[in-house]
């Protein structure tokens, strides 16, 4: 699935009570999905890792589908690799 796949889903999926939460709400949910994600990377098993990446991945959808941003759009300042001096690897000192 690519970024703007995700966000369809996503939107199709929770959309309407995303909106209904809001975005400082998604905020924290966000924020609360980055910890967990933190602990199972420092703790957990590979399977809990992919659930709370997922997890994480889909808040961010959630969240840029609630403020208007394109995902695939955002990530293109990567595309040549580092964004400040779009070299593969990073050559900033």
């Amino acid at each position: 699935m690519d970024l703007a796949e995700l966000q369809d889903v996503i939107e199709r999926t929770f959309g309407e009570r995303d909106r209904a939460r809001g975005v400082p709400a998604t905020v924290a949910w966000l924020a609360e999905e980055v910890g967990e994600l933190a602990q199972a990377v420092r703790k957990g098993s590979h399977e809990q890792r992919v659930h709370e990446f997922g997890d994480v991945i889909a808040w961010v959808a959630t969240l840029a589908n609630q403020v208007g941003i394109d995902l695939t759009q955002a990530v293109q300042r990567y595309a040549a690799g580092c964004p400040r001096c779009s070299a593969l690897p990073c050559s900033c000192a």
